[in-house]
Parts: C-alpha cells; sequence; structure tokens
C-alpha cells in the first residue's frame, strides 16, 4: 500500500498521518526515536563549532544577565561611577609614576595570576599596560558580578565567559606588549620567535597526527613509569587486578586496594620509583593491590556506573579476599575512584558486608552541591548536549575532557604555554607527571550521563537518594573509619567540597588538607620540598564546624602526608606482622599473570 493512497489529497489530519506511518512499520516506539536521533545528530553537528558547548546554555546565560542588568538602574549607575573612580585612579598614578617611575602599582594582580610578575613589567609603557588591563578585569567583575536577579549559575557562566574573553587580551600575550618576550628577542636577535615557530609546526603536527606531547615517549609504562613490581592476577572486561610484589620479609596482615579514577590511568599513583605512592606503601610493609581500568570504546557504551561498583570494586574485594582470606581490607579511592569507592561502601555497610577495615579517599568528593568551576559545564541543557556529543561516538573522548579542563586554568595550562613555547622559543622539560597527563582515557556514554546527572545536578549521594540494587545506598551507614585528603589548590574537587564528606557520616573521620593541587597535592612524597598538610581527626560524637573554622584552627605540618597516612592505616590494623601472601591464588581461579603494569595501561 502506498502512502498516497492512505493519505488523500486535501485531507493531511493526523489521523490520516499516523495511519500512514503504522502502515510503513513506523509504530510510536520509532517514530519516538527517529525524532530524538535527529535531535541529537543535530547538535552532534553543532558541537565542532562551539567546542562542545551548548549554545542554548550560553544564549539562557546572555540573556538573563542582560535583561537583569537593563532592569536595573541602580547597578547601571553604580558600574558608571565605578567606571569614573577606576579612570582617576588610573589618571594620578600616571601623574605620579612620571614624577618617581618607583611609585607603587594602583592595582595589584589576583593572588595566582603571574602574568605581570617580572621586573620588567615595572617599567613605561608595559606598567600603565599591566595597570589598565587589571583595572579593566576588576571593573568587568562588578559588571558580571551582583546583578540583580540574575540566577547564581548564570552569574558564574557570564562572568567566566568574560575573563576568558578578556584574558585573549591581555597585554603578556602578544610580542610588542610583552617586555619579556622583547628582552628575549633583543637577547637572541629574534631567534626566540623562530624557535617558537618550530615549537608551533612540531605541536601542530603532533595534533593532526594524533601523536602524543612532545617528550613523552621517554615515560613509557613499565619502562620509566609504572614500574613497581607486581602481577596482573584478576581481569574482566572492565580492570585488571594487579597485585604488588613484597618489599619487606614481613608485612601488615590488612592488604590495601587502590581504586583509581577511571578518567585518568592508574599510574598516578606509580609514577617513577622516587613519588611512587605504591612503591611507598609496599616498603611500608603493606600489601597493595591496584585496579587498572580499560580504556572504554564505543563497544562499551551501555557500561554505567553500576557496572563500575561491580566489575570494578566488587570484583577486586572479591579477587582480594580469594587471594588472602579472613582480612579485612584497607580501602582507598582517588578522584571518581574514591566517589564510587564512597557508593560501594555505603552499600556494603546496608547489606552488613564487614570486608572493609576502613576508607580513604583522595581529592573525591561526596556532596556535589557546590563543585567548583566544573560545574559552570554542567546544567541541564549543557548535560542534554554532551550527551548527544557521547552518543554519537558512544564515550566522551579525552580532547572533549582536555578542552573543559585546560578552560578552568587558561592562564595556566593555555596562555602562560603560548607566551613559553612559542614567544620565548622555549620548551618546559617533560617530567612524569605531565607525560602522565597526556596519556588520555575516555568515558563511555552511559556512564558518564548517569555520573553528570546522579551525582552533580541531582546531588544524590549527599542526600542518601542513590540506589544501589534496589536501596539507598546512605552514606551515614558507614561505620568504619574515614581517612579524607583534599588539596589547597584543587579546581576539579575543591577542598571544601571533599570536606563536606564530615556532614554526611556518622563516623570517626580524618581528613587531611595538603599543599599542592589535583593531581600535585596527592603525589606529595616525603622530601619534596615546600609540601605542607593540616590533619585532623573528628569522632562521630564531636560537633562539625565549618571548613573554614577547621583551616584556622588546625596548625600547618611540614612535609608530606603520607607518613600520616601509612601510621593512620597501621593503627586501623591488626598489630600482627605476618609472611607475605602468594602472588594471587591459582586454586580458586586467580592466577598470576602479566608483569604489572599489565595491558589495559596500555589502551589507546
Amino acid at each position: 500500500m502506498s502512502t498516497s493512497s492512505i493519505i488523500r489529497a486535501g485531507d493531511p489530519s493526523s489521523a490520516n498521518l499516523d495511519t500512514a506511518l503504522d502502515a510503513l512499520g513506523f509504530d510510536d516506539g520509532s517514530q519516538a526515536a527517529g525524532f530524538d536521533a535527529l535531535n541529537r545528530m543535530n547538535e552532534v553537528m553543532i558541537a565542532p563549532f562551539t567546542g562542545g558547548i551548548s549554545p542554548a546554555a550560553i544564549s539562557l546565560a546572555v540573556y538573563d544577565w542582560a535583561i537583569h542588568l537593563g532592569m536595573a538602574p541602580g547597578k547601571r549607575l553604580e558600574l558608571a561611577q565605578k567606571a569614573l573612580r577606576k579612570s582617576h585612579r588610573l589618571a594620578t598614578h600616571l601623574a605620579a609614576a612620571a614624577v618617581d617611575p618607583q611609585t607603587p602599582p594602583c592595582i595589584e594582580p589576583l593572588p595566582g595570576d603571574e602574568r605581570f610578575k617580572g621586573e620588567e613589567w615595572q617599567h613605561f609603557p608595559y606598567n600603565i599596560m599591566s595597570q589598565c588591563f587589571l583595572l579593566n578585569q576588576q571593573w568587568w567583575h562588578k559588571v558580571t558580578n551582583d546583578v540583580p536577579g540574575v540566577a547564581a549559575h548564570h552569574e558564574d557562566v557570564i562572568s567566566f565567559a568574560t575573563r576568558q574573553i578578556l584574558d585573549v587580551f591581555s597585554p603578556s600575550n602578544f610580542p610588542l606588549t610583552n617586555p619579556v618576550v622583547m628582552k628575549r628577542a633583543a637577547e637572541t636577535g629574534g631567534m626566540n620567535f623562530l624557535e617558537g615557530f618550530r615549537n608551533f609546526i612540531e605541536d601542530a603536527n603532533r595534533e593532526l597526527t594524533k601523536q602524543p606531547v612532545a617528550g613523552t615517549e621517554d615515560f613509557v609504562p613499565g619502562k620509566t613509569v609504572a614500574t613497581t613490581p607486581g602481577r596482573v592476577v584478576y581481569r574482566n572486561r572492565l580492570i585488571e587486578l594487579i597485585q604488588y610484589s613484597p618489599a619487606t620479609e614481613t608485612v601488615h596482615a590488612e592488604p590495601i586496594l587502590i581504586v583509581p579514577a577511571w578518567i585518568m590511568k592508574y599510574y598516578i599513583l606509580d609514577l617513577s620509583p622516587h613519588n611512587s605512592l605504591i612503591r611507598y606503601l609496599v616498603s611500608q610493609g603493606h600489601t597493595v593491590f591496584c585496579i587498572s581500568w580499560h580504556n572504554p570504546t564505543a563497544a562499551d557504551r551501555d557500561l554505567g556506573m553500576d557496572d563500575y561498583r561491580r566489575l570494578g570494586v566488587m570484583d577486586a574485594l572479591d579477587a582480594i579476599n580469594a587471594i588472602i582470606p579472613d582480612r579485612k581490607i584497607h580501602a582507598a579511592g582517588y578522584c571518581l575512584g574514591g566517589t564510587l569507592l564512597s557508593i560501594a561502601a555505603a552499600a556494603m555497610a546496608r547489606a552488613k558486608d564487614e570486608r572493609l577495615a576502613s576508607v580513604t579517599l583522595f581529592a573525591a568528593q561526596t556532596d556535589f552541591s557546590e563543585p567548583g568551576e566544573l560545574a559552570l559545564f554542567i546544567d541541564d541543557s549543557q548535560l542534554h548536549f554532551l550527551e548527544s556529543v557521547m552518543w554519537n561516538r558512544g564515550f566522551l573522548s579525552a580532547d572533549q575532557m582536555a578542552g573543559a579542563f585546560q578552560l578552568l586554568r587558561s592562564n595556566d595550562l593555555i596562555w602562560s604555554r603560548i607566551v613559553h613555547d612559542y614567544m620565548m622559543g622555549e620548551r618546559t622539560p617533560m617530567i612524569d607527571l605531565m607525560a602522565w597527563n597526556a596519556d588520555t582515557t575516555r568515558m563511555p556514554f552511559r556512564m558518564h550521563a548517569e555520573y553528570l546527572q546522579r551525582l552533580y545536578l541531582d546531588n544524590e549521594l549527599a542526600a542518601s537518594r542513590f540506589m544501589v540494587d534496589g536501596h539507598p545506598a546512605a552514606l551515614q551507614n558507614i561505620r568504619v573509619p574515614l581517612f579524607s585528603v583534599g588539596t589547597e589548590r584543587d579546581h576539579v574537587a575543591p577542598w571544601t567540597s571533599v570536606y563536606k564528606i564530615h556532614y554526611l557520616t556518622d563516623t570517626d573521620v580524618t581528613f587531611v588538607l595538603t599543599s599542592g593541587g589535583h593531581n600535585a597535592g596527592i603525589v606529595s612524597e616525603p622530601g619534596h620540598p615546600h609540601r605542607h598538610f593540616r590533619m585532623e581527626t573528628k569522632k562521630a560524637v564531636d560537633p562539625c564546624v565549618s571548613a573554614e573554622e577547621w583551616m584556622a584552627e588546625c596548625p600547618s605540618q611540614e612535609g608530606s602526608w603520607w607518613p600520616a597516612w601509612s601510621a593512620w592505616l597501621v593503627s586501623h590494623s591488626s598489630q600482627e606482622k605476618v609472611a607475605p601472601p602468594p602472588m594471587g591464588a591459582s586454586e580458586n581461579g586467580y592466577v598470576a599473570k602479566e608483569a604489572a603494569p599489565g595491558t589495559y595501561v596500555h589502551q589507546k
């Protein structure tokens, strides 16, 4: 039967259209799927032109800000007054500087802003350029903040976007307005620009040919990094479980399981021998197991959060129990792996599964109500847009994730690199941490969509609404002691957000705040210079204090927090030392396979 015989000319009723579609085999379900696919295909085509950012989300923020600013005459008068004051302030400074070149600047950069740090920036005309830029930046901050009626999220988006635009035009980003670059050009006869052009061509070629960053070839897992001896003792479609060889004649009876984040390769915790946390733990007499995650492909698009819990944490615990029976396990999770571990521990507590001796969380959030600037990229519109991009490929690619993280620290990760590599003509020597950061991974469609929706947007875990096996995974059910680490300059998991574990649990919590960022704060080996940390234990019966109060009251200690954590693990273990366990348990099916770091870590 043809469509024309069903839909009569001049009778385009919805009933006749439905009849025609049914006759052609398009039922309601397939029609809805087709419409949804059309929507997603449209967003997939738009994504390359927007950097994966939802244009609707940006438009909503701009409209919200613009219309409320237009309805706030008092705010506009305030901005006009501030513009006049800043102009007068600059003019006064110029007059004073003309008489005395040593006149102090009228405005200082924000903490952490190193763009105008050099002595060269203190001389005319570069000092005037930097002062104008900083005053302008300060004024635009007032323009985009505290506009009456603007939603907090939209205000943050507008403020962030405006800051990115302003940073493009910083005088430090242009050779003729950057005195440090001009000094370098005078010293080298302009050869710095030639070297910079060579660096640019090399980087562009590597980007086009999908090669890793220059210098990473010197850091190969199993050869120069991830070299702690061990064997893969269990493998499924999602993980390889590595058991590390003992380094002492006797070991503590309770083993340690490390659950790294699958957004990155596990060996950040086993970098070079001198800064490997895993090697350090083994040297202290601990038996260590670590998960190495499979790098997902399009075939893994339907793996969800519960698959990562079951095939990751729970299968690893089963394997360790078979290798070392009748012993409780210290479990430690890093970043996203820590969030997953907290979910698993809460579900185990409800099910009266008592295999855990303690839980340690490294830079891991359990309350996502204030997740920091990463939340700028997470709202309903952006999540739908991101789901469409992942729907097309089956996963979130590493380059998409890297772009968002670079924008959060654009001065450090984008503009300073452009100045250093392409204008100064220099290369920052590659180190193990930088090489690891370039060894990227992917995330499957379903898991990442669930993670963003259920944790970031709906905050289900903190509200005890995250369901596991039909029951809520309530953190209040956890009764084993907790050790939580936050880092002072964390842009991924702000320490004040990590600190909220105090409010969500009814067990003893030992909290550590360490210097450094999300990665460097965790890779904080003993002997590393300029490191410090704060550490304090809150008993379950103690009243909670705010993060700011805690920081003010807790004294700072010099050095690495690793020895303090090792001592804490020992204090929550049985006091006996035992012979090292066998490598695997062949009688239970956990046969020692490839040498560490295994095979999954090499997946690209």
